[in-house]
């Protein structure tokens, strides 16, 4: 989410917490109508306000670990306290290392926390490069491991890649982590939260556009066909779909907003973060769940 929002959002949770405690449409090329997945909801469980409300990875290694997520209530203090109080949509490689990708309030640059397969965690800071963005909303790790994709808040037509952090050997925490290369979207997208890598080359990414003039559709699913997987050194093209607009239910009217994405290769469920307006933030926000179908 944008800082401003943030804000809002940091607020709206605190007085919360004080009183709890007291279908397809593709606007680009066509493509065959097999190349993009039907989503079907199948479940969904409660989303924690302050512990669940930002993202959500599944995490390999070691066996049977639980799922993971972020929220305002996940950011340690010794990271907070200087200055990185936002945390996005995270992710897992599949050899064992976490991602929590940080942004602060105002600055030039942003961060990726990671947490190694050995439990110890070391942080890996990005000099932002001429018109890049501040917001760090998610990052999503290539099933290779060793690329990085991230994304900017609004209206984008690309996302960033970099070398994984801590799992691509040209990475360093006490070196700048750079910008490798690029994805070029073929369709504008508008403020995504999340994305996950469901194949080597297909990314699934929750957006929280507001608006519908994009696809239709407010709040849509979006499917992410890559022309290549990502390897650094060049950058490549991505196809964009949207595959339906993703659950908004509540007792409370108002202003639904999407999070986090998880896709589980194990199991092929797509889970969604979707927080409730108003109060009912703290009692019926939900994490969806999904299967090809």
């Amino acid at each position: 989410m944008p800082a401003p929002a943030r804000q809002r959002c940091h607020a709206v949770l605190a007085g919360l917490v004080t009183l709890a405690t007291a279908a397809v449409v593709s606007l680009a090329a066509p493509v065959p109508a097999s190349a993009a997945d039907n989503w079907t909801e199948t479940g969904s469980d409660r989303a924690d306000p302050l512990t669940e409300s930002q993202g959500l990875t599944s995490v390999e290694i070691p066996a049977n670990s639980p799922n993971r997520y972020t929220g305002i209530g996940t950011i340690p203090l010794s990271v907070s306290s200087r200055g990185w109080n936002h945390v996005g949509d995270p992710d897992a490689s599949y050899n064992g290392y976490y991602i929590e990708p940080y942004q602060q309030d105002s600055g030039n640059s942003k961060m990726y926390r990671v947490q190694a397969p050995d439990g110890t965690w070391s942080e890996y800071v990005h000099a932002l490069s001429p018109g890049e963005a501040l917001n760090n909303s998610w990052d999503a790790i290539s099933p290779d491991g060793q690329w990085m994709l991230s994304g900017e808040w609004g209206t984008m037509n690309r996302f960033l890649v970099f070398p994984t952090p801590g799992v691509n050997p040209g990475t360093s925490p006490a070196a700048d982590l750079p910008q490798a290369s690029t994805v070029n979207l073929d369709h504008p997208v508008r403020d995504v939260q999340g994305c996950d890598f469901s194949g080597p080359t297909t990314l699934l990414c929750s957006s929280d556009d507001p608006d519908g003039s994009l696809f239709g559709m407010t709040k849509p699913l979006l499917q992410i066909d890559l022309s290549a997987a990502p390897n650094g050194s060049s950058d490549v093209t991505g196809h964009v779909t949207a595959l339906r607009q993703l659950p908004l239910r509540s007792g409370c009217s108002g202003t639904f907003e999407v999070e986090g994405i998880d896709y589980d290769r194990r199991t092929g469920i797509l889970r969604v973060i979707v927080m409730s307006p108003g109060f009912c933030i703290l009692t019926d926000s939900k994490t969806y769940k999904f299967s090809r179908g």
